[in-house]
């Protein structure tokens, strides 16, 4: 089975989570799978392993857990960007776009340096405004963006439109519900 297939294979689908006519993609059963979780890794990595990365950089919470590893396996630093009143220094904010209003995050303002190289890597990209988001914040922190990377793509909703000015990993492409 190639690689993709097999990650795909992996991932739980649960209809109408967290409403109905929503397909949920449960990232837990590929998590818990070590040979798909190591593949998952290594793909970030090998995209990754010769750009002289600084700092892996990661939105709440599912992209921590990938993130992490990647940050450990390029030997660079670990960023987390959390939910607005979730990191205990000085911050910056972001506020974005949802489907019905806004929402906002931070990134510690000390996190990122002028002139990092950094990856922004998430579990999902759907709408794009998170990771556009993200990329605001590391940007205004004058921290140069390698690429971004994302397990799962939804491309029916085009949030490649959003952030396609950086180059985009996907590892999983999911073309309709």
């Amino acid at each position: 089975m190639k690689t993709d297939e097999y990650l795909k294979s992996t991932i739980r689908s649960i209809p109408d989570f967290p409403k109905k006519g929503i397909v949920f993609r449960d990232i837990t059963t590929l998590l818990k799978d070590p040979k798909a979780l190591k593949q998952v890794v290594d793909r970030f990595y090998d995209e990754y392993k010769d750009k002289d990365i600084s700092k892996v950089v990661s939105v709440e919470s599912r992209g921590f857990i990938f993130g992490a590893a990647l940050a450990y396996k390029l030997n660079a630093g670990f960023v987390p960007i959390r939910k607005k009143g979730k990191l205990p220094a000085e911050t910056i904010i972001q506020e974005y776009e949802l489907e019905y209003g806004t929402d906002a995050m931070e990134i510690h303002a000390d996190a990122v340096q002028p002139g990092d190289r950094i990856v922004i890597l998430d579990d999902l990209l759907a709408t794009g405004g998170t990771i556009e988001a993200a990329c605001k914040l590391v940007e205004r922190l004058q921290g140069e963006i390698v690429g971004l990377s994302f397990l799962i793509e939804l491309s029916f909703l085009n949030g490649r439109q959003r952030i396609g000015r950086h180059p985009i990993q996907s590892l999983i492409t999911y073309d309709s519900e």
